[in-house]
């Protein structure tokens, strides 16, 4: 009967599972921390929010003009005027200033003011004609008021409307004002692409998401020359 064998682990295959075992204790932990600012990036990046209808605010019950104003009538008799949320959406944040004065006439389609960031604006058309009874400074002096509160604090004027029944006639309200408001989506998206750079410059990459969408507030990364076309086309 031969002898019994005792054979050490540390003689044959043994040490290279041991070596191996720690190799995937380093390498593992190693692999775990340079992946960290891969997914720190993709996470930036799903944080961007798209320009969409989603994320755009039109309240029921207010006159929406073409040129992205609003207008409702107060119990008062004034009419109430502002800016749309699309409109500031294209923009970002901006500040007010007047260009009529209280107790000043205007007409449907004058530059009552404009929103402006740094070198860049927007000349705002009233919606309705009448006499300016009031400027909202509130608007005017809180930087950013505007963008966070368009329809309710962030509002530009009240007018005595001279022929409001008429003027607002062909605005569009409620289901409507939604409708459009998509069709102008699409139709800013059109514009902003045929402002942009040869795709090879990266110059889409700054205001135009993977799947082609808008980024919000593209308007903002974007030149005055580019804001003054912008101006001829909605809101002129």
């Amino acid at each position: 009967m031969d002898a019994f064998s005792y054979t050490d682990i540390f003689d044959t295959k043994g040490i290279e599972y041991l070596v191996v075992i720690a190799f995937l204790a380093i390498l593992i932990p190693v692999w775990i921390w340079l992946n960290k600012p891969v997914k720190q990036g993709a996470g930036i990046m799903d944080g961007i929010r798209g320009l969409s209808t989603a994320i755009l605010r039109i309240p029921a019950g207010l006159y929406y003009d073409q040129h992205h104003t609003w207008a409702v009538l107060e119990k008062n008799g004034f009419a109430r005027i502002g800016v749309d949320d699309l409109l500031l959406h294209m923009t970002g944040g901006v500040s007010v200033d007047y260009l009529k004065n209280e107790g000043d006439k205007v007409s449907k389609g004058e530059w009552v003011a404009r929103i402006f960031k740094d070198d860049k604006e927007l000349k705002i058309p009233s919606p309705v004609s009448g006499e300016i009874r009031k400027t909202n400074k509130s608007a005017q002096k809180s930087e950013g008021l505007i963008n966070a509160d368009p329809y309710d604090k962030g509002w530009l004027c009240k007018i005595k409307p001279g022929d409001w029944r008429n003027e607002v006639s062909g605005y569009r309200m409620d289901k409507d004002a939604d409708e459009w408001v998509k069709t102008e989506v699409e139709r800013c998206r059109d514009f902003v692409l045929s402002q942009l750079e040869p795709v090879e410059n990266g110059e889409s990459s700054k205001v135009m998401l993977a799947g082609g969408e808008l980024i919000d507030h593209p308007l903002s990364e974007m030149s005055a020359e580019t804001w003054n076309k912008f101006q001829q086309e909605f809101l002129h």
